[in-house]
């Protein structure tokens, strides 16, 4: 584990932070942004993890340790170093939604987000790592970076849907639809 001797370094008053790989960019960089959705998504994934029990909440906290590999990855130009995020990871995400989602019933329409808190911060949850992703492709045309980071947040909202939609179903609370 990292050893974080000193938090205010005043480092950043100008603007500019570092990344991983030690290169200085703007605090604007696609790279900074990616990581800051990273640490937006993993606060909402905290506030859902109080909001569930059992295995939830433990899936909902490994998906948090999983996130700093994400960060990692993202935090380095390149695909030459030692990748954290790999295809063991994603394909546990994967098969973790799809198991949870053929227990449900089929979807007739789009879901309003909410229900109970736990089904609304999973959503909010969805929802920036949605927007996480979107900042993960936009750095990749600019910056090599690990394939499976990408990977990683699509197969992750796609569970937080499906937990979603599970958290509303186990209150037994009837999840809106929007009309058509």
């Amino acid at each position: 584990m990292e050893r974080l001797d000193r938090i205010v370094t005043r480092s950043g008053d100008g603007g500019m932070t570092a990344l991983g790989d030690g290169r200085r960019v703007r605090k604007t960089h696609l790279r900074v942004e990616a990581l800051g959705d990273l640490d937006e998504l993993n606060c909402v994934l905290g506030i859902a993890a109080l909001a569930v029990r059992g295995s939830r909440r433990a899936l909902l906290e490994s998906i948090q340790r999983d996130l700093f590999d994400v960060g990692a990855d993202l935090a380095v130009a390149g695909t030459g170093g030692a990748l954290r995020v790999n295809p063991a990871q994603v394909a546990r995400i994967d098969g973790e939604a799809t198991r949870r989602a053929a227990r449900l019933r089929p979807l007739h329409g789009f879901v309003l987000p909410g229900g109970n808190a736990a089904a609304a911060w999973l959503h909010l949850a969805r929802a920036v790592c949605r927007r996480a992703e979107r900042r993960a492709w936009a750095v990749a045309p600019c910056d090599r970076m690990n394939p499976a980071v990408p990977r990683y947040l699509n197969r992750l909202s796609d569970l937080l849907f499906v937990l979603a939609r599970e958290a509303s179903g186990r209150a037994r609370v009837r999840v809106p639809r929007s009309r058509r």
